[in-house]
């Protein structure tokens, strides 16, 4: 119990601190993974768009932009994604790359990132790129504002 209390003394005096940046990245630099070979399988569910990508901040621009003019109602944009594992990452050890028209996107969550692998292995075509269908939806106005953007896959990983 002693030793808890010391080092919560601790930490409370020298303040917490945010981990460096991983090595050869500077704070802010943006880390872009690489275009994705073609697809080698195309995979499908039916339509259902069940899987949403994890969208990170600085491919809002981009999702906004490939959602197309769509007044205020919102967008509900079909188009093709390939999904890619990304190896290089610095900041992730298993992430899954997902790029519309040849442009960065965003990525596969964790849980997904994971499933998507398991299913790569099932099928012998790991670490390959797999394409899918995708919807962009969102972007309406609802109080004066325009709602955010979400990119949908047509693909269960939940299997």
């Amino acid at each position: 119990m002693a030793l808890s209390l010391a080092a919560m003394y601790l930490l409370l005096k020298k303040g917490f601190r945010t981990p460096p940046p991983p090595a050869g990245k500077a704070p802010g630099a943006g880390y872009l993974p690489a275009q994705p070979a073609a697809p080698v399988k195309h995979w499908s569910d039916g339509g259902r768009m069940l899987t949403e990508v994890v969208a990170e901040s600085r491919y809002h621009a981009t999702v906004r932009e490939l959602a197309g003019q769509h007044g205020d109602k919102g967008a509900d944009t079909r188009l093709q994604a390939v999904l890619a594992v990304d190896p290089l990452n610095p900041y992730d050890d298993k992430p899954v790359a997902v790029f519309i028209e040849g442009r960065m996107t965003g990525y596969l969550s964790p849980k997904d990132a994971q499933a998507f692998r398991e299913a790569q292995r099932r099928e012998e075509i790991e670490g390959q790129s797999v394409s899918c269908d995708a919807a962009i939806r969102g972007g309406a106005v609802w109080e004066g504002k325009h709602l955010a953007y979400a990119v949908w896959l047509d693909i269960d990983l939940s299997r």
